[in-house]
Order: structure tokens, then C-alpha cells, then sequence
């Protein structure tokens, strides 16, 4: 009896330490996996099907292009986004100190967002929208093709006149080349760039696919792309890349979630519960008139990645769950907006003063053309901040273009708008102008 009583007590205590031990692994696996918010955004650019999406999986894990079109076809149609952390291993020499796999010996040193902008010629305005959010980029130029293709000519003058400093060179599918090719297309690489502000921009050799260098790329991004300088204090400024609805059709009323934002947020801090307004907000039209709205409502939860965090500071990109109506978000209608707290937004436009820039020659088309003044009636199509639009011009004077935009868009006088015109059936970058107002 004695011997059942201690044998019961033992197995008390046991299942006693089990249930205590399942906690503590619990609290430990909890603790090890902390919501770390990138701090910095890295676009991946470059002629169409040169490896950015591999790369971004290379990198980060995950595969970039889920829209079904873009599976059909295989090249990116909408901007992607993949998140990851940067460890260093102690102890190793350079350049394979770097990994973003957590590993024994690896100390975390930062997290990163990746921006996968598509590659396509008539797909640039989705590119244009993409780097405003960018605080650096990855340049792919593929090993195996000759050195420039025309979106590599105008994704090098879409970073110039973006402000994007910060570039790396990845010499990309190093593995479908010799090691002669693969120095012919270097060299004609460092051609390329001759005379650009990317001249002295490290190239990296990659294969993606097999995994080769990309240690030496995360070096790279390290020592070349560090992260800006913010000020959290600002009031908080996002910018609204993506915007979807996740819920599954058939889903029940009171199962379903609000609208989600995706985006940059540049400065200020957001929080959960507070409340916030999208500008231009959604079209409404009254009495045969068109006119847009701004929406408010409120932050319902935070995203960064697949972890929920209870605030957001300004860096990398996050995901803001909101009370919206599904139906007012879905397919990225609010692309383009910009959001942040009621009645500190910038103003909204309807019609654009630029002072035009333009380039001496258009980039991207199959000749070099001369780029000539913008002339009355011309259609640009324009992007400002992360919102693409088409402005009809109606009035061109000394120094000045009057545009009357297809689609509003909100934005600081003083900013930048890159211009691409129709050339050869594509809207091809001819420059850019700066906000002068109405």
C-alpha cells in the first residue's frame, strides 16, 4: 500500500514537473521569438526576370509573387514584401560573418524589409511607386545576358531621381555562366554605370538559386545600406503601398475582419486603438458629380510580417488592421493614399503646378530618343509619394506645367514627381518636377 501511495506521488510529481517544464519551454520559445519591426526597406529592381523574386527568397524565405497572375506568368505584377533578420556569427572572418539564419553562434544585428517592384516595361509605374518607400536598393543584372537591358537603363535613372543613394550591384545567375562570361559581363556593368551616381557601387556576384555569395551580399547590404536617421516624435506619416481584403468568401458576418494597410510608415509613430485618416480616401459621386472623400477610422491591430506588435515606428514595412469595410480596400484601391492623424495630413490635389526637369533622352525605349518639351494636352503619367496617377496638361508656361489629374493625390508642396510620357505604346521616364501647388 505503502509502495502504491509513494509510486502515485511519484507520478504526481512527475506530471507536476512535466506541466511546469511544458510552461517554461513555452515562456522560453515565447521569449526567443521577439516581434522585431524592420528598421530599414531594401528594394530589389532590374529588367524583368533577372532574379529579384528568387533573390528575395534567397534572402528572406519566402516567395514574393502569390497573385495567380503573376504565378501564370512568372514574372512580379504587384510590389512584394518579404521580412528577415540579419545575425552575425562571432568568431568567423569576413565576409562569411553575416547569415540570416539564426544560428548557435549568431548574435542579432538588425531586421530588414525587402521590397520585390516588378521588372516589366508596363509595369514601371508600380516600380516608381515602390521606391519611395525604398531607403536603398538592390540593382540584379542578370550574368547571363548582355549588359544594359532597357529597364536596367531606366531603373538606374528611377533610383537617381528617386534620391536613392544607397545601391548594390548583384550580378545575378552567376551559375548559367562561365568565369569568362562572367567577367565580360562585369565589365560591361562597370560600363553601365560609368558617369551615374553608381559608378563606384559594389557588385556582388550571385546564384540565387544555389545559394552562392549570399553571405557576401548581406556584407554588403551592412556596410553599404545603413539604416536612416527618423524621428518617431513627427506626427506619424504612412504610406499606403498595398491595401487588401483577407477574408474568404462565404465567411460568416461576424467572423470578418476589417480592411488591412500596407505600407511605410516615414515618421511618427501608430499605435493600437488610435484613430487615423486616409487621404485622398475612396471615390463618392453625388448629383453627377465625382469627388473624393477621406476615410477615418481606427487601427483595430499591427503587423510586422506574420507577428502582432502593439505599436509601430517608422521603418520598415507593416501591416495596419483596420475597421474599414473589406469591400472599400480590397485590390489595392487605397494604393496610393496616405494616411496618419485627422486634419495633419498633407492637402489633396485634383490639379498639379510642377517645375518640370526633365532628361536629355528618353530611357527604356528601343532608340535613343531626344526627350522634348512637355506640350499642351500631352497625357504624363505622374508619381508622388507611393500613388501613380495621369495628369492631362492644360496649360504650359516658362519654367511651369498646369496638370488636371485623372486621380487625386496627397502630397507636400516641395515634393518630388517623377514624369513618364506614352513612347512607343509605354509610359517611358522622361524626368521629373517639383510640387509648386495649384
Amino acid at each position: 500500500m505503502v509502495k502504491k501511495e509513494k509510486q502515485a506521488k511519484e507520478k504526481s510529481e512527475a506530471k507536476g514537473y512535466k506541466e511546469e517544464y511544458k510552461k517554461e519551454a513555452k515562456h522560453s520559445e515565447k521569449q526567443e521569438h521577439k516581434s522585431i519591426q524592420p528598421e530599414v526597406n531594401i528594394g530589389l529592381v532590374g529588367h524583368v526576370d533577372h532574379g529579384k523574386t528568387t533573390l528575395t527568397q534567397a534572402l528572406t524565405g519566402t516567395w514574393t509573387d502569390t497573385h495567380s497572375e503573376e504565378i501564370k506568368r512568372g514574372i512580379t505584377i504587384r510590389l512584394g514584401y518579404a521580412n528577415t533578420n540579419i545575425y552575425k556569427i562571432k568568431g568567423k572572418p569576413e565576409p562569411e560573418c553575416y547569415t540570416t539564419v539564426k544560428e548557435k553562434d549568431a548574435e542579432f544585428v538588425r531586421a530588414v524589409s525587402f521590397v520585390d517592384a516588378p521588372g516589366h516595361e508596363s509595369l514601371m509605374a508600380t516600380m516608381l511607386a515602390g521606391a519611395t518607400i525604398m531607403d536603398g536598393a538592390l540593382l540584379l543584372i542578370s550574368a547571363n545576358e548582355e549588359c544594359p537591358q532597357p529597364q536596367s537603363k531606366e531603373h538606374v535613372v528611377a533610383l537617381e531621381i528617386m534620391g536613392i543613394k544607397n545601391v548594390i550591384v548583384v550580378q545575378s545567375k552567376i551559375d548559367l555562366v562561365t568565369e569568362e562570361q562572367a567577367v565580360k559581363n562585369y565589365n560591361q556593368i562597370k560600363v553601365f554605370l560609368k558617369g551615374t551616381p553608381f559608378e563606384d557601387a559594389p557588385i556582388i556576384p550571385v546564384s540565387a538559386q544555389k545559394k552562392v555569395n549570399i553571405d557576401a551580399l548581406i556584407e554588403a547590404i551592412q556596410k553599404y545600406i545603413p539604416t536612416p536617421e527618423r524621428d518617431p516624435k513627427k506626427d506619424p506619416l504612412m504610406l499606403v503601398a498595398r491595401s487588401f481584403d483577407i477574408n474568404k468568401p462565404g465567411s460568416k458576418i461576424d467572423d470578418m475582419k476589417g480592411g488591412i494597410l500596407g505600407g511605410v510608415l516615414i515618421q511618427g509613430e501608430f499605435k493600437v486603438g488610435q484613430e487615423i485618416e486616409l487621404k485622398p480616401g475612396k471615390k463618392v459621386e453625388k448629383h453627377g458629380k465625382t469627388t473624393w472623400e477621406p476615410l477615418h477610422t481606427k487601427i483595430a491591430g499591427l503587423k510586422t510580417g506574420k507577428d502582432d506588435i502593439e505599436a509601430a515606428k517608422p521603418g520598415g514595412s507593416i501591416g495596419v488592421m483596420t475597421l474599414l469595410d473589406p469591400s472599400v480596400v480590397k485590390s489595392d484601391q487605397l494604393t496610393g493614399n496616405l494616411v496618419g492623424l485627422k486634419g495633419k495630413l498633407p492637402p489633396t490635389w485634383n490639379t498639379l503646378t510642377l517645375e518640370p526637369h526633365l532628361l536629355q533622352r528618353v530611357v527604356g525605349a528601343k532608340e535613343e530618343l531626344n526627350v522634348n518639351p512637355v506640350a499642351k494636352l500631352e497625357p504624363l503619367m505622374l508619381n508622388v509619394n507611393s500613388a501613380a496617377t495621369v495628369g492631362i496638361v492644360d496649360e504650359v508656361s516658362k519654367g511651369k506645367v498646369h496638370c488636371i489629374l485623372k486621380l487625386p493625390v496627397t502630397a507636400e508642396i516641395g515634393s518630388k514627381v517623377s514624369i513618364s510620357r506614352r513612347v512607343e505604346q509605354r509610359f517611358r521616364l522622361i524626368g521629373y518636377g517639383v510640387i509648386k501647388g495649384e
